[in-house]
């Protein structure tokens, strides 16, 4: 078959160009979908091919106490010194782009994170691909939408189709893909979007099905729900509430403490070795640990003889719960030290396995005391409902993780323990936390995109979007004669006083020049100086509309001089443009 060369890439973009924005929307959000579907089956086939490979080699077990670091260490490398940029903590970068940066993703990100992330998994690491394939389907969406020239808003939502589409395409769950965005990424998008969404989700979910087949990502075995275990489905989400806390407390200081070590080689020997030991220690952290979760899921034999050094203690009832809760407990420090080592991976397959190892935990420790009784809980549904439950404290998105869990298991028929558990477990860490893992950090800083209507609108307003330069400047040492000339050319009733350099020095309102301006004896005799007021503040260029909407409210101005970081003077902010803008953006978030 024939490559299609630049002039037909050329002319079919100068077609799609000719649509309206809406309709180009459309077309791009199914496009989208695709390609970030294709990479959702193209990151799952690599890392199972890494995985294939690797298992080939020579070395017995302890080659897979080595290959997680070598792992990272190929990952560092590439960030270092080819790809150069940082490109880990996907969800979160994804949100900075759409709060900070207009939605605009380097397009290397449309297979950096993919190509770093199946190194760091492949060889072992103990993270997920699913921020990774976030990343890379946000990028996809971003840059197709800036090939095409939308708007701010539109590329936002093309964004967010392509994030949609990676979570659709990896575990082939289509709803949970449009929640995903929804819930975690665009806030208070409006309905009108809805549609892009559904597309990319749909042809996202196509392509998987087609590359992976129709088999669900966690096949599990699960028992009917019965009414007279909702108590022990209430202490389960209670549970994963708590346990969503230590995750995001413990993840957020641990990255702290190894972000204090400067040189990457050293804190990538530092965390390769402790990454060593834990897997040495606990099987279940190799790679991402789904693996591990199958006999939990099915009810099958717990096994790892020849793994581990304490795989003898599994054959005693109560050491498989003990085993288990220091699975649970070190899959945070395991996941971060694959991060912070150079490896790139996300927290979001690691949430789904310590949900699941925590459902299990619990389920295992409340049939151990009940033994003896007529009284016992399902462990299979437990370990799914575990899932859910501690990825909507996590990533406190309650609605995504019912519906994800349920997608991705066929498990419909636990809905009831899904929506029960979910709740508690978001209500719980609520008590505790405002910001889920991935807001936390960027919360504090006023540029993120949150369900407060007001702050989403103000974010959505972009500062240089709002600059007035349709003033007069005037030099700060022009006569009066000078100035009513300037005055009697301009349609604005505020001058901006300037420098021989540009810079701002001040302003003079025609209210305080009104009185003078008809003394033509005062012509030569007085300065524009000689009227001008200082400004009670100064908005500085890229500085955030929160950050802007505070010097409004603190000084009472309706009028703010814009500078440069020097004070070169660019424009003027007025309160009452401001109002008018956030009306507009009101009124397109609330259409139906």
């Amino acid at each position: 078959m024939m490559k299609p060369d630049s002039g037909d890439i050329r002319g079919l973009r100068a077609r799609l160009m000719r649509l309206s924005e809406r309709n180009k929307l459309l077309l791009l959000s199914l496009a989208v979908g695709v390609a970030s579907g294709g990479a959702a089956v193209l990151l799952e086939r690599a890392i199972d091919g890494i995985r294939h490979v690797l298992t080939l080699a020579p070395g017995g077990l302890a080659r897979f106490l080595l290959f997680p670091g070598i792992g990272m260490l190929l990952s560092l490398l590439l960030l270092r010194y080819v790809i150069k940029d940082n490109i880990g903590h996907g969800v979160t970068k994804v949100l900075v782009a759409v709060s900070k940066n207009d939605s605009r993703i380097a397009p290397h990100n449309t297979w950096s994170s993919l190509l770093t992330s199946a190194l760091t998994i492949g060889f072992g690491g103990s993270v997920g691909a699913e921020a990774p394939i976030v990343y890379t389907g946000a990028a996809i969406g971003s840059n197709f939408a800036r090939w095409m020239g939308l708007s701010y808003r539109n590329m936002t939502v093309l964004l967010g189709c392509g994030a949609a589409g990676a979570i659709a395409g990896i575990f082939r769950a289509p709803l949970a893909g449009v929640l995903f965005t929804l819930e975690i990424l665009l806030f208070n998008i409006s309905m009108t979007s809805m549609m892009p969404l559904l597309l990319s989700t749909v042809s996202a979910t196509v392509v998987s099905y087609v590359f992976l087949g129709d088999s669900l990502p966690f096949e599990c075995t699960l028992s009917p729900f019965k009414l007279q275990n909702i108590p022990f489905y209430v202490l389960l989400g209670a549970f994963c509430g708590l346990c969503s806390l230590y995750f995001t407390r413990t993840t957020l200081w641990l990255e702290d403490k190894l972000g204090t070590l400067k040189n990457p080689f050293l804190r990538w020997g530092l965390c390769a070795v402790g990454l060593g030991i834990l897997i040495f220690l606990l099987p279940p952290l190799y790679g991402e640990g789904y693996d591990a979760l199958h006999p939990l899921l099915n009810g099958g034999e717990i096994r790892y003889e020849g793994w581990s050094i304490l795989s003898r203690l599994l054959h005693t009832p109560w050491a498989v719960p003990l085993f288990f809760l220091l699975v649970m407990l070190l899959k945070v420090f395991a996941m971060t030290f694959t991060n912070a080592g150079g490896g790139v991976g996300g927290t979001f397959g690691p949430t789904l396995f310590v949900g699941a190892v925590g459902g299990f935990v619990l389920a295992r420790t409340i049939n151990l005391l009940l033994a003896g009784t007529a009284i016992s809980v399902p462990e299979q549904n437990f370990v799914l409902v575990g899932m859910a439950g501690l990825m909507a404290g996590v990533m406190q998105a309650p609605m995504t993780a019912i519906f994800l869990i349920a997608e991705i298991s066929g498990g419909y028929e636990l809905l009831v323990p899904l929506i029960l558990a979910s709740a508690i477990s978001f209500g719980t860490i609520r008590i505790f936390e405002k910001y889920s893992i991935y807001t936390k950090r960027i919360a504090a800083s006023g540029e993120l995109l949150t369900h407060d209507s007001d702050q989403a609108v103000l974010t959505l307003l972009k500062p240089g979007e709002l600059v007035e330069t349709d003033f007069s400047p005037v030099a700060i040492d022009a006569t009066l004669g000078k100035f009513v000339e300037v005055i009697a050319a301009s349609h604005r009733n505020i001058f901006p006083v300037i420098d021989s350099h540009n810079r701002f020095q001040g302003y003079v309102s025609l209210e305080d020049v009104r009185g003078a301006m008809f003394r033509t004896e005062d012509y030569s005799r007085l300065h524009v100086f000689n009227f001008m007021k200082s400004s009670p503040a100064y908005i500085y260029e890229g500085e955030s509309m929160e950050s802007v909407m505070n010097k409004f409210e603190k000084t009472g101005a309706w009028n703010l001089p814009v500078v440069r970081a020097d004070r070169t003077y660019v424009g003027f902010m007025s309160k009452s443009k401001i109002f008018s803008a956030y009306r507009d953006e009101l009124k397109i978030l609330s259409q139906d």
